[in-house]
């Protein structure tokens, strides 16, 4: 398989693995509610770990409104983040992904000003995603797009690794790029939305990862090279005996932001460097923004190792 659409295909698979338990940060009920999540499954409600009856969003004008028909389900306890997905389906941040992959294909190359335009177009469409949770970067670019705000004008310093989802589509839309100009992209890309030093330098980091990977370099040796400042190989060598959970989830938190989860994802993108379907389930298990998480390990797994037409055939039909 092509290493560059491997990369894609893998984040998207290990998104999807992950929808049913995302944001689970108690593992304990991930497990007594889905088991081993080794294959595709459905979310069920409750999600006894959802924080969305604390969660508001109130557009501004139409030109805002991103929820419509889930916005009802806000301020309610125990309702899952991605209620009406299938299983397979992936959420949003990766649906935009296929969207960004779509458009950079049809035109021939990328250009900003016409993602943002298709961006918005399609977070407004009804209908067009089932997500109930949108994360905090759609909510502020539409709440400064309905005051007006020009849409390169409407990005915030989002701090999440969420701001990654896009960038394994890109580098495969993309593949032929020379590697410098390619990273220039990606950078300006992920600036229009998360505009934040750390995810910016965490996007470039991936870049280079999936070009060491995909001229042939084995992975570790791509993470030690070009990963030393998330996390070194000779750490993460001296934890690979102990449990995931304890690295991902004591040594380094589960959570959404930028400094805690890159090196989480490299750790599992290490620990599992020749096994796809073993990296991407232990990135599920150890709960928290598995999701997310993935663009970086199922990504990196996916270009290294290949991915199983078993994590690619449900999607790809949906």
């Amino acid at each position: 398989m092509n290493p560059w659409m491997a990369a894609y295909e893998g984040s998207l698979a290990a998104d999807a693995l992950a929808m049913p338990v995302h944001w689970y940060y108690d593992r304990a009920a991930l497990c007594r509610d889905y088991g081993t999540v080794d294959h595709f499954m459905a979310p069920k409600n409750p999600h006894p770990g959802s924080i969305l009856w604390r969660s508001s969003y109130q557009p501004v004008s139409g030109r805002g409104d991103i929820l419509r028909e889930q916005a009802q389900y806000w301020g309610q306890r125990d309702v899952h983040y991605h209620q009406f997905l299938k299983a397979g389906e992936n959420t949003l941040n990766f649906k935009l992904a296929t969207e960004l992959f779509t458009l950079v294909k049809e035109t021939g190359g990328y250009d900003a000003d016409a993602w943002l335009d298709r961006y918005i177009a399609r977070m407004l469409e009804p209908g067009w995603h089932r997500d109930t949770y949108v994360e905090e970067y759609h909510r502020a670019f539409f709440t400064r797009y309905a005051q007006g705000k020009a849409p390169r004008k409407c990005g915030i310093s989002d701090e999440h690794i969420g701001g990654l989802a896009t960038v394994p589509a890109l580098v495969a839309a993309l593949e032929g790029t020379p590697r410098e100009e390619l990273r220039r992209i990606v950078k300006e890309h992920v600036g229009l939305t998360h505009a934040h030093a750390n995810v910016l330098r965490a996007a470039d980091v991936l870049v280079r990862l999936l070009w060491a990977v995909a001229e042939g370099g084995p992975l570790r040796d791509a993470i030690r090279r070009e990963g030393g400042d998330w996390i070194s190989g000779t750490k993460a060598e001296s934890w690979r005996d102990e449990s995931d959970g304890n690295v991902v989830g004591t040594r380094y938190s589960s959570a959404c932001y930028i400094a805690e989860a890159m090196p989480a994802a490299l750790y599992l993108t290490w620990k599992y460097h020749d096994d796809f379907e073993a990296g991407i389930t232990a990135n599920t298990m150890v709960g928290g923004d598995n999701c997310h998480r993935g663009a970086v390990t199922g990504s990196l797994l996916g270009a290294a190792c290949g991915v199983p037409e078993s994590f690619t055939i449900r999607w790809r039909n949906l």
